[in-house]
């Protein structure tokens, strides 16, 4: 008994790390991710870029990680690949070391792709860790994962007013070191990853997603007529998030500056202050979400959004910080909710769900960009911006979810 139980805390240690180990490397990849779409004021003054081609280049970044995610994700249910986890951040390596040397738009481009690609390998076989390493707290699990991306996603803006605008495109050097260290850090991961599921192989009459949901409680079975249902909510929830991030993340600077006549590294600080109090929101959504069920939080993030993204526009510069921290922390405070309740819905299909949504979440992000950037070309910066103050209002339609019993009950 003494043995058992020794084993039991070295395999939950053992978990834990590797749960500590995926949030981290997911830090690291939205840190280059989101270095790209807030770096757009830099490229706009070394390359003189238009709104709609620094659209494109979210789009490159954004489109690549939307079609391969779910491929990727419905290949892993069937057959996990563990090299997958350091593989990916090799492709960001390359995609950073082209941002430094880029002088035109096709190799942006390309360097967004890469990092694009990079990001679709990282999500669902990280995301398939979180979930295998997390026991019965899935949602507190799903956003520690989450919360990774989420401090990577507020370092960013800061990378970008403190080393890029000050000191030139060749800074994206530096950023090489993230990929490394994710590299070494998913290395470490996958063999992990490796032995939990060589330890499972022996039970052949048990499937790969049998393994992954052992000491929990079996779902109840759901029609398939409320799975379309509530995926397709789920699905415009996720439109009405990733756009509105994409008009904040990638155009917002220009609208703080333009308005209130500060320099970009004032806006730059507002979008950090967006980015970490995201954060934060993130790491309380899951633990709530498991206390109190997932639909109601869900509905929250979004519609409980609305009030202070409509008033946004409109305020001040102090104020406008405060309302950025706000909707940071009640916007974020959903995705991996969103998650959870998905795979909750369709729990032998964990990859598959865990890179549609990530692949949605990019290419709605990317899409959102490029119709946001020609719009703002065709308009001006602050009717776009105050167009989309109105986009989480659609949060009201996660009241035709269905409802869940909360990890309480």
């Amino acid at each position: 008994m003494a043995q058992a139980a020794v084993n039991k805390i070295q395999l939950n240690h053992a978990a834990n790390w590797a749960l500590a180990g995926v949030s981290f490397a997911h830090l690291l990849n939205d840190a280059m991710q989101t270095v790209v779409t807030s770096a757009f004021p830099l490229f706009q003054q070394a390359m003189h870029l238009s709104f709609a081609q620094m659209g494109w280049i979210a789009f490159a970044l954004n489109i690549t990680a939307s079609v391969l995610q779910p491929l990727i994700g419905y290949i892993s249910d069937r057959k996990p690949m563990p090299i997958l986890l350091p593989g990916g951040m090799i492709f960001s390596l390359f995609g950073i070391l082209g941002f430094a040397f880029s002088s035109s738009l096709w190799m942006l481009l390309i360097s967004a792709s890469l990092i694009g690609i990079g990001s679709s390998i990282l999500h669902p076989e990280s995301s398939r860790v979180a979930h295998l390493a997390a026991g019965r707290g899935r949602g507190m699990a799903q956003s520690i994962f989450q919360v990774g991306g989420n401090t990577g996603q507020a370092i960013a803006p800061l990378l970008v007013a403190f080393v890029l605008l000050p000191h030139g495109q060749l800074q994206f050097l530096w950023l090489m070191a993230f990929a490394l260290i994710g590299i070494l850090i998913q290395a470490s991961v996958s063999r992990w990853y490796k032995n939990k599921l060589n330890a499972s192989r022996p039970h052949r009459t048990q499937s790969v997603q049998h393994t992954l949901h052992e000491s929990e409680a079996t779902p109840q079975p759901v029609s398939r007529r409320r799975i379309v249902i509530s995926m397709s909510v789920l699905i415009l929830l996720l439109f009405s998030k990733f756009v509105y991030i994409a008009a904040m993340t990638g155009y917002y600077a220009f609208y703080y500056t333009a308005v209130h006549h500060l320099p970009l590294s004032k806006a730059q600080l507002c979008l950090f202050i967006l980015q970490f109090a995201g954060m934060i929101g993130t790491l309380l959504g899951g633990p709530l979400a498991d206390r109190y069920g997932r639909k109601p939080m869900i509905w929250f993030s979004i519609a409980g959004t609305a009030p202070f993204s409509l008033l946004l526009p409109y305020a001040g510069p102090v104020l406008s910080m405060v309302l950025c921290g706000i909707i940071g922390l009640i916007l974020m405070s959903g995705f991996s909710v969103i998650i959870v309740y998905a795979q909750e819905l369709l729990p032998h299909h964990i990859g598959t769900v865990s890179g549609l949504f990530f692949g949605l979440s990019f290419g709605m992000a990317g899409l959102g960009s490029v119709v946001i950037g020609s719009l703002i070309d065709v308009t001006s910066i602050s009717f776009v911006i105050r167009l989309c103050s109105f986009l989480p209002l659609i949060g009201v339609c996660a009241v035709f979810l269905r409802s869940d019993r909360s990890a309480k009950a």
